[in-house]
């Protein structure tokens, strides 16, 4: 029998999803085999320029179209007090970026990289987890198809990030709830909190599950104690890769959502490379878990996708290295 759940949708892509081109990841291989350099020589350069190639299904691998896609989301539960920001903030990052003035535009122009801001309904905050589901199923589902448009006019590299002034709690509470521990395990400093701001965030957690139970299905955990720049965050990852579109991921909106989706099918974010690891605790823990192993560590903290746009840099020029040396041996495809 056939169900009309908003969720179902994604359930039967998350069931069917493509595979990744292991031949052009072996053609890669081969040529840095063939080339005139000590083996294995040039560490994970290698990798990324075999793993690009496996989910582009180009070998040499090419970026052409990278694009940055910032998600935009407030919440509810920033009310318990949990940030040192005020709610405002969002919107006033959203528009600095929009007029060329924050860290990521500067970024994107030392790397020649696209960008994107979504602003996901910031005058309508979710509800507070702590005392109801921060979205209904169908306007979670309706913000994840939103995140699958992230990629619509065309790009071969999504490098995602966040805005969303206490989404640090979020992201915390939604691990808590995928693997478990309280909310003293999860809470951390986020843009700068104090010890009492931390034992607010943790009892806020603690109130979120309370109110939600342990939830079982990772769909439910999303909307329930999520985000709408969580919800866009996983439907871009799941258009990346019905697109055969690698995925750099950055921040904890990104890494929640794809944890949401790990949980659901392991397989899920096999296109995704992990920017960073954020300051916040378990981070490291979750990444380990989802099988994601940093490119960079320069400590950062910032949000709005910086750490991914810098990781592009480091992913273009893996490309650039197997397209250059294909070049000289003779070999590009």
């Amino acid at each position: 029998m056939t169900s009309a759940l908003p969720f179902d949708d994604f359930r039967t892509l998350l069931r069917t999803l493509p595979e990744g081109d292991q031949a052009a990841a072996d053609r890669v291989g081969a040529l840095f085999a063939k080339a005139d350099k000590p083996a294995g020589s040039l560490g994970r350069i290698e990798d990324i320029a075999a793993w690009l190639a496996k989910w582009s299904g180009r070998a040499p691998p090419q970026i052409n179209r990278p694009l940055v896609a910032v998600f935009a989301g407030n919440h509810g539960v920033v009310a318990r007090d949990v940030s040192p920001r005020p709610m405002a903030a969002t919107a006033q990052a959203v528009e600095l970026a929009a007029a060329g003035g924050a860290a990521i535009n500067q970024i994107c122009l030392a790397h020649d990289l696209g960008l994107k801001v979504f602003d996901l309904a910031l005058h309508v905050p979710t509800e507070d987890i702590t005392s109801e589901a921060a979205l209904d199923e169908a306007g979670c589902a309706a913000t994840m198809a939103f995140g699958m448009e992230a990629v619509a006019g065309g790009t071969d590299l999504l490098c995602l990030g966040d805005l969303g002034v206490g989404n640090s709690t979020v992201a915390a509470a939604m691990f808590a709830m995928l693997y478990g521990g309280s909310g003293a395990d999860w809470a951390g400093r986020g843009s700068g909190a104090d010890t009492a701001m931390i034992a607010r965030k943790a009892e806020a957690i603690d109130a979120a599950i309370a109110l939600n139970g342990r939830q079982k299905d990772p769909f439910e955990i999303l909307r329930r104690v999520g985000g709408r720049e969580f919800a866009a965050c996983a439907g871009a990852i799941i258009a990346a890769r019905a697109e055969k579109i690698p995925v750099i991921l950055d921040g904890l909106a990104a890494t929640a959502a794809a944890a949401v989706l790990h949980a659901i099918n392991p397989a899920a974010i096999a296109h995704c490379q992990l920017a960073q690891i954020a300051t916040e605790p378990g981070h490291a823990k979750v990444a380990e878990t989802l099988g994601l192993k940093p490119l960079l560590d320069f400590g950062m903290a910032h949000g709005e996708g910086t750490g991914s746009a810098l990781a592009a840099g480091v992913v273009r020029a893996a490309a650039l290295v197997s397209s250059g040396m294909a070049a000289a041996l003779g070999s590009a495809s």
